[in-house]
């Protein structure tokens, strides 16, 4: 996977403009199945990469409610490339959600890219 990013330099909060993600699950038995499957994974992989944490003041939990727990929107997803591998010479194998694995690298990389800080923890911010 590989992105585009702008980053808010007040903030540090990275803003993704478009991902690619290239997958490989021996041959494609179902392209539009597989798409979605991709699809999702990528969206699953933004929520820990760029929102989703746990915060705590003074050893208790201070976003324990659904509603002050911030997971991805749709409205979150950048434009997105897919590209399905078919591997025929292969044996199929699940997708499942290996696609997610490659979203908060990707991430963090285009934030090297574009202010020459590396990124060790998620949510991915500038400090």
């Amino acid at each position: 996977a590989c992105c585009e990013v702008e980053v808010d330099r007040a903030s540090g909060a990275p803003r993704l403009i478009e991902i690619v993600e290239a997958f490989e699950c021996g041959p494609v038995l179902n392209p539009p199945n597989l798409r979605s499957q991709v699809e999702g994974c990528i969206m699953m992989g933004l929520g820990p990469a760029l929102r989703e944490e746990i915060l705590f003041k003074d050893g208790r939990l201070t976003n324990g409610r659904f509603s002050a727990y911030r997971v991805p929107r749709f409205r979150d997803v950048p434009r997105t490339e897919l590209l399905q591998l078919d591997r025929k010479d292969l044996e199929p194998a699940g997708a499942g959600e290996t696609p997610i694995i490659a979203i908060a690298p990707a991430i963090a990389n285009a934030v090297f890219d574009a202010t020459g800080k590396r990124v060790r923890s998620m949510p991915i911010r500038i400090q």
